[in-house]
């Protein structure tokens, strides 16, 4: 492993991680007073997952490369139906935060984030085809710099939309279930083409 390893394994984890900081951004939107621990916690929920899914294609191929193919498809369809649902909650609860102003506001859920992170980067277990020449050592080293690459991209997108949240007010889980939905048709839409 040297120098080229890690910068191509860190491009590699820019690109993948680019859905995850716009999530990141809306969850941030969504709640402008989120407290530090909470922004480290979806960061993280993030760089585990962009790491864990190439591991999973990566194990993939060395073992069952018949019943990935088979998934594959369906792929931008679970990306879409999860990040419209949640984009749809979003947009509610932001609806009902504008008629009635005193309506609390709601925070993310741990397993609304489990979500996120499994619908933003379950497009990442194709790259374990890509790493799976690689050692387990090297593959993991490559999960690991694609962990760390997602962990800051999703940090700045957080402390972002919590910056612009804090100036939006009401309307910005509104913005940040329409990201969600985006999203999910940015994923569905580019599978197609």
């Amino acid at each position: 492993m040297d120098f080229f390893f890690f910068f191509h394994h860190a491009m590699l984890g820019v690109g993948l991680a680019m859905d995850a900081f716009s999530v990141s951004l809306a969850n941030g939107l969504a709640d402008a007073h989120m407290k530090k621990r909470r922004i480290l916690l979806i960061a993280g929920t993030f760089a585990f997952f962009q790491a864990l899914m190439p591991m999973i294609g990566w194990l993939c191929v060395h073992t069952a490369v018949e019943q990935f193919s088979f998934f594959e498809p369906a792929i931008p369809w679970i990306a879409l139906a999860l990040l419209g649902f949640l984009g749809a909650k979003m947009i509610w609860e932001g609806v009902k935060q504008l008629r009635d102003p005193k309506t609390p506001q709601v925070k993310l859920t741990l397993g609304a984030l489990l979500l996120q992170g499994v619908a933003t980067s379950i497009d990442a277990l194709s790259v374990g085809f890509t790493i799976a020449e690689l050692s387990t050592v090297s593959a993991l080293a490559a999960a690991g710099t694609i962990a760390a690459v997602t962990f800051v991209i999703c940090l700045a997108g957080v402390l972002l939309g919590r910056l612009f949240g804090m100036k939006l007010s009401g309307a910005s889980s509104i913005m940040g279930g329409l990201i969600l939905i985006l999203i999910g048709l940015e994923i569905f839409i580019s599978s197609l083409l």
